[in-house]
């Protein structure tokens, strides 16, 4: 279809809540909710992207359907793109192929990792106990051998188990205390059974604690290769949960959590859940979705695009995953999803959605980021980028990025990548002089960074490689600083409209799978988000509702925005919490509370 005869069709529809499908031949090419109909069709006459521009020629046809509120357009829209898959949308793939637990609901539960879960029977008050999903099965085939080694739960079949005289191989071997003979009585299995679901539930220490003391007395016998087999044990066990543990209990009064991490690589995108129930971390999972376009992490939202990189993903995956799962107290993510529709509806569920800018509600969300990355596997990404870009090492990279809002509220980040994983410890951010010159102000942010590492003021090592988000423009700006300073450290820029790795003397357009531009984008769309972090950090400085309350002067405000992150952080925080902040005691904590 070409523009005139878009602008045609969208003049003959209603300005009405709905629905639209882009399709050619018949097949769904596209699917898009609307609050006007209308208009938002007539905006495809001019597409802001080369891949809607390629959708949009290849259509014939665009059918609507009315709804009678954005939110049926919303779930609608959700329903529609999982009937049809189609090419040009965020897709959310099946995650039932991830690894479960699964205890049974006999007499003498049976523990076994499965991938199809009886989901009537985990309905039901006498059905198994599931636990998972889980991302990494080689993990969870660990843990549950090292708890059936120290609990003897029983792996065998139901065929095996019946009408038994004398106990099986497990029994010779340690691996079950033989419930099937009655050599263990039903009562004291249920109680080991017990401890293997509290393990499950988050108690660390119910295999950990024996592990480790058996790790012990095998090194005092001398017994040195069983020991260094149950240190690895205990390390895989002790990883199982994951870390920041103490970051479970940040979750307040609500019942329910979920706090979402995305990584984009390419034309996919992995989106990790984690869940908090009554304070303790229950569930995690990985979901990936197929995301052409989510590159584009700088498209303008509500577009019709479909485009808007971790945004968009997460706008997409809320709705395709929450439509048919019931709704958390809670959502805890790691930048605004940017969609009003996808807000309207969370508000009208009493969903809260914080994006959380420090203390343990921010080390959750570091988490989840660190589930989503996960997925890269094996490859030597740091070594791929330092044979592409032929430089000596990129085995740690530096991510800069500015942020503003129109001049105002200038800052800038600087990221740390090790050996392809995020290094927060080293993050930093800077506050910039205002002005509306990306440029000017990429310049000023490396100067600061250099001027420190060469003066000796910056307490990290010197990085191998710095990345800026940006192009030609930013990369010249950036060097320079450099040049002006004389810090001698290899630069690139990577631009986010074809995602083309800039350098000095060439540009660099590697394959969308490459996994050398996979780790470039995650350093670049990590040092855009923590810059957006701290603007909006920053441009909450300027005049918020604690400039208002008796004993919070400007010190103390920024104190708290610092430790906090945002206002509404500030508002969610206990009094223990408030009263952890330098300048805040008990009385004015409990006006802080009071006033918000």
């Amino acid at each position: 279809m070409n523009a005139e005869a878009v602008r045609d069709r969208a003049s003959s529809l209603p300005r009405e809540p709905g629905v639209y499908q882009f399709q050619a031949d018949g097949t769904t090419l596209y699917v898009g909710k609307a609050v006007d109909l209308r208009d938002r069709v007539r905006s495809y006459a001019d597409p802001r992207s080369a891949r809607i521009r390629r959708m949009v020629d290849r259509a014939d046809e665009i059918e609507i359907a009315v709804t009678d509120t954005e939110t049926q357009a919303l779930l609608l829209e959700a329903n529609l793109i999982k009937r049809h898959q189609p090419r040009y949308n965020v897709r959310l793939k099946d995650d039932k192929s991830y690894p479960m637990v699964q205890l049974t609901a006999h007499e003498a539960p049976r523990i076994e990792i499965t991938r199809d879960p009886d989901g009537e029977a985990q309905s039901a008050s006498s059905g198994p106990t599931v636990f998972g999903p889980f991302t990494n099965k080689g993990q969870v085939e660990v843990v549950v051998k090292a708890l059936r080694e120290t609990y003897g739960v029983r792996g065998c079949s139901d065929h095996k188990y019946e009408n038994r005289d004398r106990p099986c191989l497990d029994y010779e071997m340690g691996l079950c205390t033989a419930p099937c003979t009655r050599e263990i009585d039903l009562e004291s299995y249920a109680e080991d059974v017990t401890a293997v679901e509290r393990f499950f539930e988050g108690e660390t220490g119910v295999l950990a604690d024996p592990l480790r003391r058996e790790m012990e007395a095998a090194a005092q016998e001398r017994n040195f290769e069983r020991a260094a087999n149950l240190r690895d044990r205990l390390e895989t066990v002790e990883a199982f949960h994951g870390e920041g543990g103490e970051a479970v209990q940040s979750v307040g009064d609500e019942r329910a959590v979920d706090v979402l991490g995305v990584a984009i690589e390419g034309a996919d995108a992995t989106v990790a859940r984690l869940r908090a129930e009554n304070g303790k971390l229950v569930d995690r999972d990985r979901h990936t979705l197929e995301a052409p376009g989510a590159k584009s992490a700088d498209a303008p939202r509500n577009d019709g695009d479909g485009g808007g990189g971790v945004p968009a993903v997460l706008a997409a995956f809320i709705v395709q995953y929450y439509a048919e799962r019931e709704l958390p107290d809670a959502l805890l993510l790691p930048e605004r999803h940017g969609d009003d529709e996808v807000t309207a509806w969370l508000e009208a569920e009493g969903v809260s959605v914080r994006v959380p800018g420090a203390g343990r509600e921010a080390k959750l969300v570091d988490l989840a980021l660190k589930n989503a990355r996960r997925n890269v596997g094996g490859r030597d990404e740091c070594g791929m980028v330092a044979d592409a870009l032929e430089i000596e090492s990129a085995r740690r990279i530096e991510g800069f990025d500015v942020s503003h809002a129109q001049g105002k509220s200038a800052v800038g980040s600087n990221v740390t990548f090790v050996d392809g994983n995020a290094e927060t410890a080293h993050y930093r951010r800077k506050k910039l002089t205002d002005q509306n010159d990306d440029y000017d102000n990429m310049r000023a942010l490396l100067e600061w960074r250099a001027s420190r590492a060469v003066e000796g003021r910056d307490d990290r090592p010197d990085p191998d490689l710095l990345l800026i988000d940006g192009g030609e423009g930013q990369l010249e700006a950036a060097r320079d600083a450099l040049e002006a300073v004389g810090w001698d450290v290899p630069a690139v820029a990577l631009a986010k409209a074809e995602e083309r790795v800039v350098t000095p003397h060439r540009e660099f357009s590697w394959p969308d799978d490459a996994p050398h531009l996979h780790l470039l984008q995650r350093v670049r769309d990590e040092a855009h988000r923590f810059a957006v972090q701290y603007h909006q950090t920053v441009r909450d400085e300027v005049k918020t509702v604690l400039d208002d309350v008796p004993g919070v002067g400007p010190e103390t405000r920024k104190r708290l925005l610092g430790r906090f992150g945002s206002v509404e952080n500030v508002r969610e925080a206990s009094l223990e919490d408030l009263e952890s902040v330098p300048g805040v005691g008990e009385k004015t904590a409990e006006t802080i509370k009071s006033r918000l």
